[in-house]
């Protein structure tokens, strides 16, 4: 009896240290981890940027709409809470991404007023913001390439055999990647006129 007991625990040893549970533990913290990082880039830009624009403001006379324009929308991507569930609602991600893209395109438009007005190229500040800015958008890129491989890798386990038996049996579904919500206009090629004044 007691070799038969030993038997059966040997072999459901085997079978569960190949099911890919721990696998799944591990990648499910892993995505987690990284999407918290990308929130934390999110937040710095939310916190740096107003601060830096106040700053700029204050010598530059430009285009004020277009900072009206980053601020609504920096207060817009902040006003979205954001919990460990959002990343298991397509709806709420989608939300969140939207308002992100927001601010990165009001944060372009910024950018392209630095290349309308050479003037403020020339200030000291501008120059400031402007590498910021850069290096801010930089961060949250590689935090995002982060989240996209975590994901890529979970989902990977969730779909391949043995381990999508054990995805079905502890309702591991594949979770939501990271994608832009412009994809077609992102995928034209931008006009550069030095012609405009």
């Amino acid at each position: 009896m007691t070799r038969w007991l030993c038997a059966l625990l040997l072999a459901a040893t085997t079978l569960l240290s190949g099911c890919g549970y721990n696998d799944f533990q591990r990648l499910d913290e892993a995505s987690k981890a990284a999407w918290s990082e990308v929130l934390n880039q999110y937040q710095r830009r939310a916190d740096l940027v107003p601060n830096i624009v106040a700053s700029v403001k204050g010598e530059a006379n430009f285009e004020q709409e277009t900072l009206t324009r980053v601020v609504e929308a920096r207060a817009k991507a902040t006003s979205i809470q954001v919990t460990p569930e959002t990343l298991n609602n397509p709806e709420a991600f989608a939300k969140f991404q939207q308002a992100q893209g927001e601010l990165s395109s009001a944060l372009s438009r910024l950018m392209v007023v630095a290349e309308r007005y050479p003037q403020l190229q020339a200030n000291q500040g501008f120059r400031d913001l402007r590498v910021t800015l850069e290096g801010t958008e930089n961060r949250i890129t590689v935090a995002r390439n982060r989240y996209i491989q975590t994901v890529q890798d979970y989902n990977v386990l969730a779909r391949s055999f043995p381990t999508n038996l054990t995805a079905k049996v502890f309702s591991y579904a594949p979770k939501p990647n990271f994608s832009v919500q412009n994809e077609a206009e992102i995928s034209k090629p931008p006009v550069v006129d030095f012609n405009k004044k």
